[in-house]
């Protein structure tokens, strides 16, 4: 993984702009919305930034880019954070999403000292709920239709993994 350049664009518009991807996320979005988006994520990253953390996820057999994860903090100096992630369809369901999830971890644990990492999910998203699960995180909350996509409310699901003691401490 690395975090992710202009050169990435086309992953990034792929991503947002299939709705087998995104339909638990957003509803559809305009070109000039998921730019936006984009471009929000594109200056470097240094601990205490205050936008997301994208990284590019790249398939080591075939040298290719398959979708992007990451993680936002709550609070600058705080210690928590959110991880998302996103995949291509047809990496959907191979264990990439788990397996970026767990280097996020232990990047999140073990280099920025943080305490706790959250993800939230839109009821429906079992593949997400599964990969979250798979790597320690455990539903601590459902907010009742917290979400609209499509003019359909949805609940959020909150997962919470608190991930240890910083090897490095604070």
């Amino acid at each position: 993984m690395r975090q992710i350049i202009e050169d990435d664009w086309p992953l990034f518009l792929a991503l947002h702009g299939d709705q087998r991807v995104t339909r638990y996320v957003c509803d559809t979005q305009t070109q000039s919305e998921v730019r936006e988006r984009f471009e929000s994520r594109l200056p470097l990253w240094l601990p205490g930034s205050t936008h997301w953390l994208c990284l590019v996820m790249f398939d080591p057999h075939i040298q290719e880019a398959i979708g992007v994860t990451g993680l936002k903090l709550a609070e600058p100096t705080g210690s928590t954070a959110e991880v998302g992630y996103l995949l291509l369809p047809q990496f959907q369901g191979k264990g990439y999403g788990s397996e970026s999830l767990q280097a996020v971890i232990s990047y999140a644990r073990d280099v920025l000292c943080l305490d706790a990492l959250k993800g939230v999910v839109t009821d429906g998203n079992i593949g997400s709920c599964r990969v979250l699960e798979k790597c320690g995180f455990v539903l601590e909350e459902r907010h009742a239709d917290a979400f609209c996509i499509g003019e359909q409310l949805f609940d959020d699901l909150v997962y919470l993994n608190r991930i240890g003691r910083c090897l490095e401490g604070r």
